[in-house]
């Protein structure tokens, strides 16, 4: 599974002009899933999430993680993220895990956040989302796992 997370202020994702999910503080996540991924790699890449510490402790220093700071979760699924982008002048998708496989493992990493995490939101899996956000920072990672 990749991940790319930003550090937000705030962040929203809209399907159709209507917002079905947002978060102020907290962390907007693009999450692909890959062939091979399984429960597991949705476990460790949560564990990563809630624990990663990128935001600022009082001195300034990325030392708080999410569940340190009470901010918000916002997983987005993209499985763009996944593409193999190495050759040519057109991204490959055959990196990615196939929509029935995908979606399922995406719902579960959302239904396992849930149970562990205050404050979570997401997209909306296959739909045409925009995904409105104002990095804080700006702060960005790319997470595999």
């Amino acid at each position: 599974m990749k991940a790319l997370l930003q550090r937000v202020s705030a962040a929203r994702v809209e399907v159709g002009g209507d917002v079905v999910g947002a978060i102020d503080h907290g962390l907007l996540v693009l999450v692909a899933v890959e062939p091979g991924d399984t429960p597991v790699h949705a476990d460790k890449l949560l564990h990563k999430l809630l624990g990663y510490r990128v935001f600022n402790d009082a001195e300034g220093k990325m030392n708080r993680s999410l569940q340190a700071t009470g901010g918000g979760l916002l997983l987005v699924s993209q499985f763009t993220l996944a593409a193999d982008t190495r050759n040519g002048m057109r991204p490959s998708f055959s990196s990615a895990a196939p929509p029935p496989v995908a979606a399922q493992l995406f719902d579960y990493l959302l239904a396992r956040a849930r149970v562990q995490h205050p404050q979570v939101a997401s997209g909306r899996f296959g739909a045409d989302m925009q995904v409105h956000l104002v990095n804080d920072g700006p702060v960005t990672f790319l997470l595999q796992v």
